[in-house]
């Protein structure tokens, strides 16, 4: 295995402060992670890991691991998830030593691939058994992908399923209901890739970045562990009635694969400007509230 040594973390020996690690998975959960690291969060580490060493030497990344050297030589996996899964075989020992002493890792791929797809269930497995909160974000191709990939996707979120604390699965042609009709399809894969970054960076700040109501660890942990399924939805608004909107829009939103009706637990972070006001968030709050299981953690 080779790696790019990344400088130790200011945090590392704070044991005050949880230490989160995002590590980006093949192509798609590298360029998502890659563009968070651009624009990093206080107390987060950011990991990239792949089969292809030219790929990984475009990543802006300093912990740059490329796993399966003997397997690979270097190379791609051909979208084979097998040979992936086989090279994160090869590098175990040294995913484990990467992964330990975080309190929470988050795994972020797109499934479909060969890289992603095969090496996510096993890091996700390592740091698990490290005993991290774990969190795969994931996406699904898009339809104009083919159906050999879209297979190929749904095995791989069935075997990491059984190896996160929870799992974020975002469809990408779902995607298309929130873009502009023209996009383009090298923006398409960007617009995937950005809101793996807005999964990611949004449950990361809810630790991380102090707010008005603060969460610690232990608050996300008590939501997360052993959540099992898990959705995105994102929601914007504006005007006098901006937080309702903005809460009403985030439980329709068309990531949504099922609707939040009967959730068991709920993580929102609501984010304005210096006049967002505590009547505001409460409104918010309830328009969630209203529509899921009475005794929900939230």
């Amino acid at each position: 295995m080779s790696e790019f040594p990344l400088q130790p973390s200011e945090y590392s020996g704070n044991h005050t402060a949880p230490l989160i690690k995002v590590i980006g998975a093949g192509g798609g959960g590298s360029n998502a992670v890659n563009r968070m690291f651009r624009t990093p969060i206080p107390g987060v580490e950011y990991i990239v890991v792949n089969t292809d060493s030219q790929a990984l030497q475009r990543c802006d990344t300093p912990m740059r691991i490329q796993v399966g050297e003997r397997l690979t030589r270097g190379l791609g996996v051909g979208g084979d998830p097998e040979t992936g899964r086989l090279a994160a075989e090869e590098s175990r020992e040294h995913l484990t030593e990467l992964l330990r002493g975080a309190d929470m890792v988050f795994v972020a791929a797109g499934m479909g691939g060969g890289t992603g797809t095969g090496t996510a269930p096993i890091i996700a497995e390592l740091a698990k058994e490290s005993g991290a909160l774990t969190v795969g974000v994931v996406t699904k191709p898009f339809s104009f992908e083919g159906t050999q990939r879209r297979k190929l996707s749904e095995d791989g979120v069935h075997r990491l399923k059984d190896k996160v604390d929870s799992l974020i699965v975002i469809p990408n042609d779902r995607l298309i209901a929130i873009s502009d009709e023209k996009v383009t399809m090298s923006s398409a894969f960007s617009l995937a890739d950005d809101v793996l970054l807005q999964s990611v960076q949004s449950i990361a700040e809810l630790i991380t970045v102090p707010g008005e109501i603060n969460l610690d660890f232990a608050d996300v942990k008590s939501v997360m562990t052993q959540a099992g399924p898990s959705w995105l939805g994102i929601g914007t608004g504006s005007g006098e009635k901006r937080a309702i909107i903005a809460a009403k829009a985030a439980v329709a939103c068309p990531l949504l694969e099922v609707s939040i009706e009967g959730a068991t637990g709920i993580l929102f972070n609501v984010t304005g400007g210096n006049n967002l006001t505590l009547s505001e968030v409460n409104t918010a709050s309830e328009a969630i509230q209203e529509l899921i299981d009475p005794d929900a953690n939230i």
